[in-house]
């Protein structure tokens, strides 16, 4: 690949219509805006695409994209330790939406799905909150529910990996239906 192995929204704009785009965003995150052309592979579901990620890479360069970056830059690696390169966007869909480019929304697309980060601050807000309030009202050995929260989440920073999201992503309005997965790999081979 001779993409370096970061574009700059800009750059990926002018590029575009030369790059196989692929969205490890959750589906209901996809659905609420992605890149014109991305194809939606969710990251858990990188390791079943990968020989038709493969396929699209030995036809052209490949530009993995999430919401800020992060996610992007795990299936990048994944991709990298086998054999596949690819290059992500700078910043994901945030720093495209904040550039003023334009995201696409599927037709007749269900109502949005709150971003990743913003699923885990709510369910970690209230877990802390719940065991807050368990803690004075029933017994204060509940206030360890909110510490382990708070333990997770800077485990979280340290590692850079998130396992409440893991866990989110597994809720049925995050996971792709089979036949959109199943189209998405085609549309790869097909490139």
């Amino acid at each position: 690949m001779t993409t370096p192995t970061t574009l700059a929204t800009d750059e990926a704009r002018t590029r575009l219509h030369e790059l196989t785009v692929i969205d490890v965003r959750t589906p209901g995150e996809y659905a609420g805006g992605h890149l014109p052309g991305a194809l939606n592979v969710p990251l858990g579901h990188i390791q079943r695409a990968l020989p038709d990620i493969r396929h699209a890479a030995d036809r052209g360069d490949v530009l993995i994209v999430c919401a800020s970056g992060a996610r992007s830059e795990n299936a990048g690696r994944i991709l990298a330790e086998n054999g596949v390169s690819a290059a992500t966007l700078a910043g994901g869909t945030g720093a495209w939406a904040a550039d003023g480019h334009e995201l696409h929304r599927p037709e007749g697309a269900p109502r949005a799905t709150w971003g990743m980060e913003r699923q885990v601050r709510l369910t970690a807000g209230a877990i802390v909150l719940l065991g807050l309030l368990l803690g004075l009202v029933v017994h204060p050995a509940f206030q360890l529910l909110s510490a382990g929260i708070a333990g997770g989440l800077v485990f979280s920073a340290l590692t850079d990996t998130c396992g409440m999201a893991a866990m989110l992503a597994r809720l049925p309005h995050n996971r792709p239906r089979a036949t959109d997965l199943d189209e998405t790999l085609a549309a790869l081979r097909n490139r």
